[in-house]
């Protein structure tokens, strides 16, 4: 009987938490993310990642995120990177970025997790897309060193805008 209880008790947190879990993930303004996970939470300075997106809405204004997973090992303050973003027709748009990973004191900004450290940087707001067709998001560390440690993962997210 109490083992039966106990089945009981764990089968019913394990809905629960199934059930938050996937209330806590429904976004309905997201309509793209994705991440990278670097090798060895190395990032050399010739290696790129490019990440391409699909986007069919030129209607909707949009928001623009860079995701930066580093962990607290890493040794500098912020994160420089060259963006490339082109578009379906071939157009780039080229941009250095700055991510603040820690303030002026040393303490990481964004959510934690042991020693990981997820931040989410505003890139571009409220973009409207002037075509649909594949838009490819190429970032480069800009850091001036052959190899970046300690970030883990670099990613984008593109959400709608609400209004209010």
């Amino acid at each position: 009987m109490k083992i039966e209880m106990k089945i009981d008790q764990i089968r019913n947190s394990l809905v629960f938490l199934f059930l938050l879990l996937l209330v806590w993930s429904c976004d309905p303004n997201q309509i793209f993310e994705k991440n990278y996970q670097l090798p060895n939470n190395s990032w050399d300075k010739d290696s790129s990642v490019t990440i391409n997106v699909d986007i069919k809405d030129t209607i909707s204004p949009h928001n623009i995120y860079i995701n930066v997973r580093n962990t607290s090992r890493y040794e500098m303050q912020n994160l420089f990177l060259f963006v490339n973003a082109t578009s379906p027709n071939g157009m780039v748009l080229k941009d250095t970025f700055e991510c603040h990973l820690a303030d002026s004191r040393g303490k990481w900004t964004g959510n934690g997790w042991g020693d990981i450290y997820d931040n989410q940087f505003i890139y571009k707001q409220n973009v409207r897309f002037p075509i649909s067709g594949t838009y490819k998001f190429e970032y480069i560390q800009a850091m001036r060193t052959d190899k970046l440690k300690f970030i883990s993962d670099i990613g984008l997210r593109i959400e709608k805008v609400e209004f209010r």
